[in-house]
């Protein structure tokens, strides 16, 4: 009898097991089942959203611009430094106390201007004790050629011998010798005097003084009295590359001036307008450039020594090129490509070639005709074949949405 109640209370216990293996069984299938609808849900609604937001199905806003033509100017861009055509050391060109200075720092003076003035006194003593042997001689010169007359009538009296005259006539010549090397030196002292006065070589502008006056100066002083540099006109170095010599001497042997302008640092604004003067004889091993040297006027002096300068050198001009602006241009492996927009208001992307940069616009020497309209905004939106809308800068979309009349009245009515 203890037998047969173990049996049926191991019995009972068995369907409680099972039931909860099927219940469990059940929540996991509907999780799974769950899951698999919400899944699908969330894919489900993703293909009309892209569907409804495809560039064929509705146009996208772009903006755009045509391509136009017109002569394109072709510059050789360099970094530059002012250089004086002349730059003089004023020196003293006699020892002495230097008296004074007419010149103030940084004056504008010609050449011939006086600059300083050393004491001349020495100078003219020394000039006056040549014109006094210069005098002394020409009396003894004067006494000789007397005496020679004398003896010259003595010997056609026979009363006085040859030798006694020529002896005389060569006292002569030697006085006179003597009277040239004395008038050597007078001009010798007259040129010493004179540069007592110290002129201006050149014309140009002063810079600092490099001495005082009541000073003792000497020929042999380095920095001299003051320098003078040459700004009008004045020249401008600059290397370019190697590789653009040969279009600069195709230039050159074109024929005519080589236009050459000057700007700023920031390249903004433009300081001179000058022409290209000559090139250097050499191009430099270590860098693998030439220099060349353009001059200008200066006349508003904007252009000063050693001052660095952003030059622009015309190298060719191209006739009738086809421009658009550089931002319609995208750049790929393949290579340079726009979109074009076309009469049924589709873009199509085409493959073109490109040539010098001026300004914001690019020159487009393969791919693309004048008057056809290139898309410059919007473009990371678009596809070839792609349906647009071009719109205008500054107006309201809904405004450039209105492509015709009648269909701005229908926007108006839809509106009210």
């Amino acid at each position: 009898m203890s037998l047969n109640q173990s049996g049926s209370s191991s019995g009972r216990g068995q369907p409680p097991a099972n039931r909860w293996r099927w219940l469990l069984l059940l929540i996991i299938i509907s999780v799974a089942l769950g899951a698999t609808w919400v899944i699908r849900n969330k894919s489900e609604p993703a293909a009309p959203a892209s569907r409804k937001f495809d560039g064929k199905s509705r146009p996208m806003p772009v903006l755009a611009a045509a391509a136009v033509t017109r002569d394109v100017k072709v510059y050789l861009d360099a970094l530059g430094s002012v250089a004086s055509r002349n730059t003089i050391t004023v020196k003293t060109r006699v020892n002495g106390q230097l008296l004074k200075l007419y010149f103030r720092e940084g004056q504008s003076v010609k050449a011939g201007e006086m600059l300083a003035e050393v004491d001349p006194r020495p100078y003219e003593v020394a000039l006056a004790q040549m014109n006094a042997q210069l005098s002394k001689d020409k009396a003894t010169l004067d006494n000789a050629r007397m005496d020679l007359e004398r003896f010259n009538t003595l010997l056609a009296q026979d009363s006085i011998a040859r030798q006694q005259v020529d002896t005389q006539a060569a006292l002569v010549r030697q006085n006179v010798a003597i009277i040239a090397v004395d008038q050597a030196q007078v001009d010798n002292a007259k040129l010493q005097l004179s540069y007592c006065r110290t002129l201006a070589p050149i014309s140009g502008v002063v810079g600092l003084r490099q001495v005082d006056p009541g000073n003792q100066i000497q020929t042999g002083d380095v920095n001299g009295i003051v320098t003078i540099t040459q700004l009008q006109p004045i020249t401008v170095l600059f290397p370019i590359p190697e590789d653009n010599l040969p279009g600069v001497i195709a230039r050159i042997k074109a024929g005519g001036p080589v236009p050459v302008e000057a700007y700023d640092r920031q390249k903004t604004a433009k300081l001179a307008d000058g022409h290209l003067l000559t090139m250097d004889n050499q191009i430099d091993p270590t860098t693998g450039t030439i220099r060349l040297r353009a001059e200008f006027k200066n006349e508003n002096g904007s252009l000063f020594p050693n001052q660095f300068v952003n030059m622009r050198l015309l190298l060719d001009v191209i006739k009738d090129a086809v421009l658009i602006p550089a931002s319609a241009v995208q750049r790929s492996s393949s290579g340079s490509n726009v979109y074009v927009l076309k009469p049924d208001e589709t873009v199509e992307l085409r493959t073109i070639k490109t040539g010098v940069v001026e300004g914001d616009n690019i020159v487009i020497t393969h791919g693309l005709a004048a008057g056809e309209s290139v898309i410059i905004d919007g473009i990371d939106k678009l596809r070839d074949g792609a349906k647009v809308r071009v719109v205008v800068p500054g107006i309201p979309d809904k405004v450039n949405h209105r492509g015709k009349p009648g269909e701005g009245k229908r926007h108006q009515r839809s509106e009210a």
